[in-house]
């Protein structure tokens, strides 16, 4: 199905690579501009170069998610530039260790807790008037399987993707009379840095590529996605499975 995004602002954070980067991609292929917000300034020029290989146009944001008086002037900026936000797609965050839980030290516990989740909720906060000027505005909240299964040894990560779970769901019950409509998404295992890092022992090359998912993330950023408040799960380029809350 084609997406149709025109003349939509779309924010994606954790954008300079993996899901994030092309997503971004495929929200301008679609003919949204992109805000384009990363650490790493060299991958946000990559990014920028493919976007504009697509026919499309971004404004790219450098800026580390701990920063949390970044992400308020993030909102602020765009209300002065745009006047509103169509599309948010929560991609960033970081892992943290694999190890025991009483082994974790208490500045990764709490770095991993700050990035993935007290930065979603500053993220939301900054932008969520910004959203509610949007005649359809869609944001999706990316988690993981971890935030279920709750494997051995991935305690703080498995913790933080369960909380932006909760933060999402209720945000999406708070605003369920709006146009605006949040979704949390598990992308599933894909080729990043991140599960490299998670799972050192794996092939990467039996594992889908990021630009497989990003199709499928796109796809529920439009108007015509009028569901709220669900987990959708993603396995390669197509949504097999969504959950209603309990």
């Amino acid at each position: 199905m084609t997406i149709d995004l025109k003349d939509r602002i779309a924010l994606v954070t954790g954008a300079s690579r993996g899901i994030g980067y092309f997503t971004a991609v495929e929200l301008a292929r679609a003919g949204a501009h992109v805000i384009a917000c990363a650490r790493t300034v060299g991958g946000l020029e990559d990014l920028d170069d493919a976007i504009k290989a697509v026919g499309g146009s971004a404004t790219l944001v450098p800026f580390d998610l701990a920063d949390m008086n970044a992400i308020d002037a993030l909102g602020a900026s765009i209300h002065a530039r745009w006047g509103k936000l169509d599309i948010l797609v929560a991609n960033a965050g970081i892992l943290g260790t694999i190890s025991p839980i009483g082994h974790i030290e208490a500045k990764v516990f709490e770095r991993v807790m700050n990035i993935n989740v007290t930065a979603t909720w500053r993220l939301i906060r900054s932008v969520e008037p910004l959203l509610t000027k949007s005649d359809a505005g869609r944001a999706l909240i990316l988690s993981s399987g971890a935030a279920h299964k709750c494997r051995p040894f991935w305690g703080p990560y498995s913790a933080s993707k369960a909380a932006v779970e909760a933060l999402a769901r209720t945000w999406a019950a708070e605003t369920q009379r709006l146009a605006l409509r949040i979704l949390s998404v598990d992308p599933g295992a894909t080729r990043t840095a991140m599960r490299a890092q998670a799972m050192p022992g794996e092939d990467p090359d039996t594992l889908p590529h990021p630009s497989e998912v990003a199709g499928a993330l796109v796809g529920l950023c439009g108007p015509e996605q009028t569901e709220t408040g669900k987990l959708f799960v993603v396995r390669e380029n197509r949504i097999v499975d969504y959950r209603l809350p309990e």
